[in-house]
């Protein structure tokens, strides 16, 4: 399940760093510690995607010109989405870089219908590999087209699928069909415009700062209908957990399916 938490922003104007990702990992990773619920503190199936509204960039980052910023919130673990929003919405006010936010509502995003192939948009960067300290492995560059990505993506997403428990071997066995094939005009165009659509970002663990590549480009995702829901629910590749590789579908006006969100407050 995929809301969307809808904060009051209490000092228009004021900014966040262009990828703040590392920002609300820290910042939900905080109020998940707050509740005080081990197996939720330790819980790594979620997603996340960066702050939404009006923004203006400048050489500080995004600067927030809207009265509201929505956060999209994902996980298959509905008490988990619970958990946090309780929480969270104990607090008077949160603060994301120079920003004060009051969490004020929470929508529902309604299910999608999930097919052997979809077209995605990626709305945070996909990962492909893991980092540790010191190495720049996870900096290097691999090019969308060849298997070696589809590969990658492939491998981390079973990985995650069986660490869940939700999926018996035989299920995971089946799920052979995994290509990502991505939008090669859009690639070519920002190419030919001497855009990017890969670049290095910032992860922290345990306040170690590490650095990988992260790609944004449309793609189609070939795969079972079970792996397309997880991959939407969860996020696709590495770092799901701080806000890496959040997808949504393709031409598709997410505002048209949302329905006001019921919680219970801790």
């Amino acid at each position: 399940m995929r809301v969307r938490i809808v904060f009051i922003l209490k000092n228009r104007g004021s900014h966040v760093p262009f990828h703040h990702q590392y920002m609300l990992a820290q910042m939900i990773k905080g109020i998940l510690m707050k509740g005080g619920n081990k197996d939720m503190i330790d819980y790594a199936f979620y997603n996340f995607s960066g702050l939404k509204g009006q923004t203006k960039v400048s050489r500080k980052g995004l600067h927030f010109y809207s009265s509201r910023v929505t956060l999209v919130l994902s996980s298959p673990n509905k008490d988990f989405i619970d958990y946090f929003l309780s929480n969270l919405f104990n607090f008077d006010q949160v603060e994301i870089g120079s920003l004060f936010l009051k969490p004020e509502s929470v929508e529902l995003e309604e299910s999608i219908k999930f097919e052997d192939s979809i077209k995605f948009i990626c709305i945070s960067p996909l990962v492909l590999l893991s980092s540790s300290f010191n190495d720049s492995t996870a900096k290097r560059f691999i090019q969308p087209e060849t298997d070696t990505f589809s590969d990658l993506l492939y491998e981390s997403t079973i990985q995650r699928m069986q660490d869940t428990g939700m999926f018996s071997e035989e299920q995971l066995t089946s799920f052979f069909k995994f290509q990502v094939v991505p939008d090669k005009g859009y690639i070519a165009r920002l190419t030919a415009a001497q855009k990017k659509f890969a670049r290095i970002y910032p992860v922290f663990d345990q306040d170690v700062k590490y650095e990988v590549r992260g790609y944004t480009f449309p793609f189609t995702l070939y795969a079972a209908p079970e792996v397309q829901e997880f991959v939407f629910h969860c996020g696709l590749g590495q770092f799901t957990h701080k806000g890496f590789g959040m997808l949504d579908v393709a031409n598709s006006n997410p505002n048209s399916r949302v329905l006001k969100y019921e919680f219970s407050y801790a």
